[in-house]
């Protein structure tokens, strides 16, 4: 290939490179695979960039390779789990923290670094956020992959109905019926958006504001006034999970609120649920909730 050729491909898709990695780890749920399929979709991207014709936008042409690399990817994958579904609660949180099992494909969170996107703009920045929030990729786990792809590119990443059919080869009314059946299935297995999102309400955005403040200083007795008794906390990077307050403070406070860089321990490396027991038991993941005064 030319330089020219060379120049042309680079200029024309790699300021897409950050947000097709975040739409890879929404559809796979692991940072690892999602960096793998980025680059298996740069590699399909410069094979067939010379038969672009533009009759889409370049954006949407990279979103169908992505995807459809996901789709493939996701046919030989079983579900990513959190700990809560394979084994009951830690009950020492003072003891060395296991190794989470490699062998088991664990829902990885997203790093902070890579959550943030490259629009400084307030709107944008928020709705990153909560479409990465470990909650919500958590409950994307329980639908079939196709349902997956549809829901993200429709209601995430706001693709018209007629362009999602155009990347899966498929007709507007079946992207419509497999959108309709993914919100059936969210409604019943995982969390609503509400109880994903950043709060608009005044009080529960300061109660958050302290919150995740107490976890940038690692000053575990703040985050004891602010959680829940009931509070369960699912430690993806351990491999295990711990249930209600005497046992979730000790563990953030002993082995991740480590002074002086509790930023590299933020509360997106967890999930915190709101129920005493885990809520991937009862099917339903929750996010990080304090408790109201």
């Amino acid at each position: 290939m030319s330089s020219d050729f060379t120049l042309d491909f680079v200029s024309s898709t790699d300021s897409y490179r950050r947000e097709l990695l975040t739409h890879c780890y929404r559809m796979l749920g692991s940072l690892h695979e999602a960096e793998d399929l980025v680059q298996e979709t740069y590699l399909r991207a410069w094979r067939a960039f010379e038969r672009f014709e533009g009759r889409s936008s370049v954006r949407s042409w990279l979103y169908r390779i992505a995807t459809n690399a996901c789709l493939t990817a996701l046919d030989h994958a079983g579900r990513k789990v959190l700990p809560s579904g394979l084994m009951g609660p830690g009950d020492d949180p003072y003891a060395p923290p296991p190794s989470a099992d490699p062998a088991i494909p664990w829902i990885q969170p997203m790093p902070d670094a890579l959550v943030e996107p490259e629009s400084q703009d307030p709107a944008a920045i928020v709705t990153a956020r909560d479409s990465l929030r470990l909650a919500l990729i958590a409950g994307l786990q329980y639908l079939p992959a196709r349902q997956r792809a549809v829901l993200i590119l429709r209601e995430v990443l706001a693709f018209s109905a007629a362009e999602v059919a155009r990347m899966l080869d498929t007709s507007v009314p079946a992207v419509k019926s497999l959108l309709q059946r993914a919100r059936a299935t969210l409604e019943e297995a995982a969390p609503s958006m509400d109880h994903v999102i950043e709060p608009s309400d005044p009080r529960a955005r300061a109660l958050l504001a302290r919150y995740m403040d107490a976890f940038e200083k690692a000053d575990a007795a703040a985050l004891q006034e602010i959680l829940r008794d009931d509070v369960a906390l699912e430690a993806t990077a351990l491999g295990t999970w711990f249930d209600g307050m005497a046992t979730c403070v000790p563990l953030l406070a002993t082995h991740v609120l480590t002074p002086g860089d509790g930023r590299d321990h933020r509360q997106d490396q967890f999930l915190v649920c709101p129920s005493g027991r885990s809520a991937n038991a009862h099917g339903r993941p929750g996010r990080a909730r304090p408790a109201m005064p």
